[in-house]
């Protein structure tokens, strides 16, 4: 028996296939303008693994989550994403979670979810938020996370995604460094993350999940800005899809 975990995101769709207690299968795709389409693509790509969903038990979910019609049963982001980020760091933790239209902070005690808050600023502070400045500077998001590290800190006030690409197009007309606007974005970002989890209330044994558990300098900067060591690893993007498939372990035969 597989079980299988879909976290159809609004940039990105994550799929993990377990058999028994293994990861066995891990694997990601654009999400697109169709999640339906998405849910199909990923239904195909299984059945060339020789997965076939209809002997499987599926959870969906993530923004497009009711979009997969061979899904078992649909459950929250912060279930799923808290069932997975306990099994991968293997302890109690406060969950940080960018994607790509919300951030997410999710206390685990027990492995159990009991605490979370979610952003509430458009796209700012969000995986679509940083996308959308590295565009304007030219750049990937690895190579505006490098650039950041080089960086001098400036302010990026505007809260607001389109202001805030105004402004960067305004100091970059301005002669400010590229660098120097990168260092800026990045803060903007870690100081919403920052404010959320004081929000939340502030616990130690940070963990990253999303798509920049593999962005090394994000990484760093943010564990500077907040003043602790932010656990992570590469599976950490595939948390939600995990939890997923954990709790299909749990659904009747």
């Amino acid at each position: 028996m597989y079980y299988i975990g879909i976290d159809i995101g609004s940039t990105a769709s994550k799929v993990s296939v377990f058999e028994k207690e293994a990861n066995r299968l891990n694997f990601t795709m654009a999400t697109g303008w169709s999640s339906v389409e998405t849910s199909n693509n990923i239904r195909h790509k299984l059945m060339e693994k020789g997965i076939d969903v209809e002997k499987a038990k599926v959870v969906a979910t993530g923004y497009g989550r009711v979009a997969v019609p061979y899904a078992d049963k649909t459950i929250t982001e912060i279930t799923c994403h808290g069932k997975g980020a306990h099994y991968l760091s293997n302890k109690n933790c406060v969950v940080i979670d960018i994607g790509g239209q919300d951030t997410k902070i999710i206390t685990i005690k027990g492995g159990k979810v009991i605490n979370f808050t979610m952003n509430d600023k458009c796209a700012a502070g969000t995986g679509r938020f940083l996308e959308l400045m590295a565009n304007t500077l030219g750049v990937s998001i690895d190579e505006l996370a490098e650039m950041a590290l080089k960086g001098k800190d400036i302010k990026i006030s505007s809260m607001c995604t389109v202001f805030a690409e105004s402004e960067v197009i305004s100091l970059i007309g301005s002669g400010t460094k590229r660098e120097d606007i990168a260092r800026g974005v990045i803060n903007s970002i870690i100081y919403r993350i920052n404010s959320m989890l004081n929000k939340h209330g502030r616990e130690k044994g940070l963990y990253l999940t999303g798509g920049l558990c593999e962005v090394e300098p994000f990484i760093e900067l943010l564990s500077q800005k907040l003043e602790e060591k932010v656990e992570t690893e590469p599976l950490a993007r595939y948390a939600g899809s995990i939890g997923g498939a954990l709790l299909g372990q749990e659904l009747k035969a």
